[in-house]
């Protein structure tokens, strides 16, 4: 009974934490405890189609960025998923319904962008995306490769974001929760909502939520 009294606790305050739209969210420490064995993990990828409507808690949403782009190396401030040249091109923003959010490996927070709910415009025409609680979205500032054209560095800005992509999916095969790689959304919107600079280009989004029953 103590046990879901306490839960029921860091449900609610989640729930409330996210609801604000606070300026900066701090995340947990990753639990680099959790998980499936690799094998096992990769034995359970897939590519979720429905989507729960429940706001991941707090500490899931901290280990799924960690994941998918924090840092693993402090001294050095590489990242958990490598970037052509060390780049570290890919930024994460975070929609939820609150507001957008980017992630800051540096801090290991989310530093509000915008208020308001714009998993809709990420979702686009596939409108059933738009219920997952959580969506990543992949941005390559491509300003950040230090050599090489335009085509060359959106190339290399394309590779980077699968790696990160790759990274969310087999975390959430790992712990339990249902995502799925899609590059679909609304270019021309999110680059306005966001204020995109002409470098960063939107790569790939990630809905993330808990599996549906």
């Amino acid at each position: 009974m103590k046990r879901i009294i306490i839960y029921g606790l860091f449900a609610i305050l989640s729930s409330t934490l996210f609801a604000q739209g606070l300026q900066t969210i701090v995340l947990n420490t990753p639990d680099l405890t959790r998980g499936f064995p690799v094998m096992k993990t990769l034995s359970l990828r897939a590519s979720e189609k429905d989507f729960d409507t429940t706001m991941l808690k707090l500490q899931d949403l901290s280990d799924l960025l960690w994941a998918a782009n924090g840092i693993n190396r402090a001294d050095v401030g590489k990242r958990t998923a490598p970037s052509a040249m060390n780049a570290q091109d890919i930024d994460v923003y975070v929609s939820i319904k609150s507001g957008f959010y980017l992630y800051d490996a540096k801090k290991h927070t989310l530093e509000l962008v915008v208020e308001g709910d714009y998993r809709k415009l990420v979702a686009d025409r596939q409108e059933n995306f738009a219920t997952a609680p959580v969506i990543c979205l992949l941005v390559s500032d491509i300003s950040r490769f230090r050599s090489g054209g335009d085509s060359l560095k959106v190339s290399w800005a394309a590779f980077d974001a699968g790696i990160v992509s790759q990274n969310i999916s087999i975390f959430c095969a790992s712990v339990g929760l249902g995502t799925r790689p899609r590059a679909t959304m609304n270019q021309s919107e999110l680059r306005k909502i966001l204020k995109l600079k002409d470098s960063q280009r939107l790569m790939l989004n990630n809905p993330v939520s808990y599996k549906k029953d």
